[in-house]
């Protein structure tokens, strides 16, 4: 089942609205100073710093943030860079396909754009990365494979990053690590997702926070587990997330909740 994309976005700022209203009590002490806050795409405007970006990581890693997400896509001539969207058109409005185009094209065009490679170099060992593969297709899957290998050789899986999918089937680009290094992303294919998870021994699950409910976060715990929910935009939610035990918050305003932490943490 998929959701209008207006209609989602609606939604969505209801339910934030409803959770940010909703009074929770402040964390214990031990909750906060272990919160693993991550940066969704890094911190960004869009204007002045666009999203996914060396200078939307450089803010979060400036900010203290413990961890950020970011998409991986493949160029024409197999460079994996760093973009969420398939073409360029909602932040350049070029119809520009990433894959259809090498990097040198790319980087003509769009130079802010990165590859992967420079965000490994940059920011590994520095924040946790969350690497969300994107869903499309691989012409050459080994060699694809042995990029990816080679360009996370220097870093330690599941304690340096994890590698997050919408369709958990994009695992086999990196099939080389271990499954708890896989983080399934669900939707409303939650029950599902959370099955397929425990069932294939990844490192967990992330979901929207209104959808992972209590007794699921119970669950994947008792398998050993770890839980990830987006995206956390208030006090009271970030609140209620700690407080039901979930180790990843994902957000789009990342700096302003890490701010947050830090004062509560120094007050106490």
């Amino acid at each position: 089942m998929h959701l209008p994309l207006k209609f989602k976005k609606i939604l969505l700022r209801v339910i934030d609205g409803f959770y940010s209203l909703m009074p929770q009590p402040c964390p214990a002490s031990e909750r906060l100073k272990n919160c693993k806050i991550i940066s969704h795409r890094g911190e960004y405007n869009n204007s002045e710093i666009l999203e996914n970006t060396i200078a939307a990581f450089d803010k979060a890693l400036s900010c203290g943030i413990w961890g950020v997400e970011f998409d991986v896509r493949w160029t024409r001539d197999l460079q994996p860079v760093v973009f969420h969207d398939m073409d360029c058109q909602r932040l350049f409005g070029s119809e520009l396909v990433i894959q259809q185009v090498t990097f040198a094209q790319l980087q003509k065009a769009f130079p802010v754009i990165p590859l992967l490679a420079e965000v490994i170099q940059k920011f590994g060992k520095k924040m946790h990365l969350m690497v969300e593969i994107k869903k499309e297709v691989y012409p050459e899957p080994a060699y694809q494979k042995r990029i990816l290998r080679d360009l996370f050789s220097t870093l330690e899986p599941e304690k340096d990053y994890h590698f997050l999918a919408l369709h958990p089937e994009m695992f086999h680009a990196v099939d080389f690590l271990p499954p708890s290094t896989f983080l399934p992303i669900a939707r409303l294919n939650l029950r599902e997702l959370s099955a397929m998870s425990i069932h294939e021994n990844f490192g967990g699950i992330a979901g929207h926070y209104s959808l992972l409910t209590d007794e699921m976060i119970s669950k994947h715990k008792k398998h050993g587990q770890q839980v990830g929910t987006g995206y956390v935009g208030s006090k009271n939610c970030l609140f209620r997330e700690l407080n039901r035990g979930v180790d990843w918050i994902f957000s789009n305003n990342a700096s302003e909740i890490q701010s947050l932490v830090h004062s509560l943490s120094d007050a106490r």
